[in-house]
């Protein structure tokens, strides 16, 4: 084999195998599922007896945007702005998700509704039983 065919032949190879792993590794990513439930009694989650209080959990933030005790009362969304990945806290006196970092806000549905982020927050299902309050994705 001359030179010129052994190079096509490698680069052929090492383009079939680059394509092969990288469609092996997106088969492969997983979905993170959430199935998260908090005791509103609990000595942690005392914040969420308030309107306006928020806590945060595996990675979410949930906050008590409204009153009475109902699954509506409650909004979920991922906890770390979508642009520089900083947490984010609830201001119940503009009923927004606000990045600390560069000014990034988010409406209760996790829209994007100032400054740079690139995309929504996740938002999460909430529901109320008693004084458990489920997290679902």
């Amino acid at each position: 084999m001359d030179r010129r065919k052994f190079i096509k032949a490698s680069c052929a190879f090492c383009g079939t195998a680059l394509a092969g792993a990288a469609l092996m590794e997106s088969c492969s990513k997983k979905t993170n599922s959430v199935n998260l439930s908090l005791d509103l009694n609990s000595a942690a989650n005392t914040q969420l007896n308030a309107v306006g209080g928020y806590v945060y959990n595996n990675s979410i933030i949930i906050a008590r945007i409204a009153s009475p005790l109902a699954s509506s009362s409650f909004v979920a969304l991922a906890q770390q702005c979508t642009h520089d990945g900083c947490n984010v806290s609830y201001a119940s006196a503009t009923s927004s998700f606000n990045c600390p970092c560069h000014a990034g806000k988010f409406d209760t549905s996790g829209k994007v509704i100032a400054g740079p982020p690139p995309s929504p927050l996740t938002k999460y299902n909430t529901s109320l039983s008693g004084n458990t309050l489920t997290i679902t994705s």
